[in-house]
């Protein structure tokens, strides 16, 4: 029933609902993690996959739905490349959407629930191991105290954009690749994303609720065109296994379907940079820390 909340030509239409859908799902994930497993010795070690596999469950039906509506766009559509892609960043901009409302479900979570921290280990693990790597068990012990200090880079620009830039791209491959081999599957890696980005507002908030908005923006200012990439990988992949589940691959209009696969690729690559340069060039700037 959940899943089924919103459908998603009801979604083209009024997108905003999906940040409510994505909020809800997110609140949902976290309350059931917390009532069924918090007393498990052994499964609330894995709180954080499990609040991510919830929302992926959730999310599953909405998202194999919204591929299979946009590869149908492309199999019927007499549009030329400008206005089909119009069509595309409709989908995209509603997969974001969902994106904002986990990211406000996870990180009010993190801040408001009884040690919320402890749902999140998985990720404030991979929160260290990119910021702080040379003291990553003093950052994973003292993470609930969102002491997050200065992390020491020894990079120039140059180098910090190229690292950002590769570790990105290598999540847009496998988000690419899930997608491609189960057209709706990217939606773990990108709801892991989210609630990874969420510890990372968790933390520099302080656990402190008002200072959410702060941790926000901060994450978000270069945070929404890497997530929107993501989700045009996902777009893409999706598509092209939608297109041979449904044998399209024998049509003329599957060559039509790669290619306008491959320009989302090529889209999403182009805002990778972007992102990467944003993160590099204007966040430090805008929040000193």
């Amino acid at each position: 029933m959940l899943e089924m909340l919103i459908n998603p030509k009801s979604a083209e239409l009024s997108p905003w609902k999906m940040i409510i859908i994505g909020f809800v799902y997110g609140l949902i994930s976290l309350a059931l993690v917390h009532w069924i497993f918090s007393g498990d010795a052994v499964l609330s070690r894995y709180s954080g996959i499990l609040v991510v596999t919830f929302c992926v469950m959730f999310s599953l039906p909405f998202m194999y739905f919204a591929i299979k509506n946009e590869e149908e766009k492309d199999i019927e559509s007499k549009w030329g490349f400008i206005r089909l892609f119009e069509e595309h960043s409709k989908a995209i901009f509603y997969f974001m959407c969902l994106f904002v409302g986990f990211l406000l479900a996870f990180s009010i979570g993190y801040i408001l629930f009884p040690n919320g921290s402890t749902y999140f280990k998985a990720q404030i693990e991979t929160y260290c191991m990119i910021n702080k790597p040379t003291s990553f068990n003093d950052c994973v012990t003292n993470y609930a105290g969102g002491d997050v200090g200065k992390t020491t880079m020894f990079m120039t620009a140059k180098d910090k954009i190229v690292n950002i830039f590769v570790n990105n791209i290598y999540v847009l491959i496998f988000t690419l690749i899930f997608s491609l081999i189960f057209g709706a599957g990217a939606i773990f890696i990108l709801a892991w994303n989210a609630s990874v980005i969420s510890a990372a507002i968790g933390i520099f908030a302080k656990s402190n609720i008002a200072n959410l908005p702060m941790g926000l923006a901060r994450y978000m200012i270069h945070g929404l065109p890497e997530i929107a990439s993501y989700f045009a990988g996902a777009l893409a992949g999706g598509i092209v296994s939608v297109a041979i589940i449904n044998h399209d691959v024998k049509s003329e209009k599957f060559w039509t379907i790669l290619q306008d696969s491959l320009n989302l690729i090529v889209f999403a690559i182009v805002l990778l940079f972007i992102a990467a340069l944003i993160e590099v060039f204007i966040t430090p700037i805008v929040f000193k820390f």
